[in-house]
């Protein structure tokens, strides 16, 4: 009997985050925490295409790798100075919109 590995298929966050927000208290807190989450999983992604260490990338915008590892895991806030200096290191423009 031969044994097959499982696939597993890649998850569309945007997908599983709507169906996510569906729960009233998952809501709640993704209302309260989402958007920092959301940040820092764009922060992950940016540095995890260029290559890049959560070293270099601290060396880049001048703070120590501990804080990078917190930020990508949502577990510290970031100031918009912060967030300029990640985009810089990433070749990106910041862009904060206020949408209704």
């Amino acid at each position: 009997m031969s044994k097959r590995k499982k696939i597993q298929k890649a998850v569309d966050f945007q997908d599983y985050l709507s169906e996510k927000l569906k729960n009233p208290e998952f809501k709640k807190y993704y209302n309260e925490y989402g958007k920092q989450l959301e940040i820092a999983y764009q922060i992950l992604q940016l540095r995890k295409q260029k290559r890049m260490s959560q070293k270099e990338l601290a060396k880049k915008i001048g703070t120590k790798q501990s804080n990078i590892a917190r930020i990508e895991a949502g577990e510290q806030n970031f100031t918009t100075d912060t967030l300029q200096k990640i985009a810089n290191a990433f070749d990106r423009e910041l862009k904060i919109d206020f949408v209704k």
